[in-house]
């Protein structure tokens, strides 16, 4: 990845917002479009982010669009589509979030890890994922953006010992299955809370019930129109 890549002043209007060319590959003539649709996205999202962080945010596209091929990133290859269906996907978490450090359990590209670290400076955030590649771009991208905040790890969950008080995923299909691995990583009074399309099944929520407070919170995304929850989980013996 090129130094270039990191972040700078904003110099060049794109309408609503004034993004710096400086430095992307990928977006191209494309940036103007993607940085109004992020600048409305984050506030019909109500969140406080600078035109810097929002910036931020469409440098880490435009190095996961470059780097795609390299290190199997994603499926998606558009970078609307892209923008909208990880980026601004995992924005909508933001504001939803229990304070505190937080692990990011099968990160993937880092998402959302790398997109809560840009948005929350102050927050310690751990992106674990057992494939070595995926890491290398996120320590990569990770120092290119200046994320003191993010500490990548190559591991496997079940040999990783650290605790959190927020553990998250957008990678599992089964809530049960997620709780399962996450449960040991979670400091004592800590959150789960985990990405979903759907809400999950009641008989997963049933056999749950009686160890968490479960909260399912309904997400709105700015432009998809899928179907996104967060479920909260919390320890009800506490």
């Amino acid at each position: 990845m090129s130094a270039s890549a990191k972040t700078s002043s904003s110099s060049a209007s794109t309408g609503h917002t004034r993004i710096d060319p400086t430095g992307f590959v990928k977006l191209g003539s494309q940036l103007p479009t993607l940085a109004n649709i992020l600048a409305q996205a984050v506030k019909e999202l109500g969140l406080s982010l600078s035109d810097e962080q929002q910036r931020t945010l469409l440098l880490y596209l435009d190095q996961l669009l470059l780097w795609n091929k390299a290190y199997n990133l994603t499926a998606i290859t558009d970078p609307e589509e892209a923008l909208i269906k990880h980026v601004i996907d995992c924005l909508s978490i933001i504001a939803h979030l229990p304070t505190g450090s937080l692990l990011d359990i099968g990160t993937g590209a880092g998402l959302p890890a790398v997109i809560i670290a840009i948005c929350q400076p102050e927050r310690q955030c751990t992106a674990l994922d057992s494939n070595q590649k995926k890491i290398r771009f996120i320590k990569q991208i990770s120092s290119e953006l200046g994320l003191r905040n993010m500490q990548p790890i190559a591991s496997r969950i079940e040999a990783h010992n650290a605790s959190y008080d927020v553990v998250t995923s957008r990678a599992f299909a089964s809530l049960i299955d997620f709780v399962e691995v996450a449960q040991p990583r979670l400091a004592e009074g800590g959150y789960l809370c985990a990405m979903k399309g759907k809400v999950p099944s009641d008989e997963e929520l049933q056999a749950l019930d009686s160890d968490w407070h479960i909260k399912t919170i309904k997400l709105t995304v700015p432009r998809l129109h899928d179907s996104r929850h967060l479920i909260e989980m919390s320890d009800n013996n506490i």
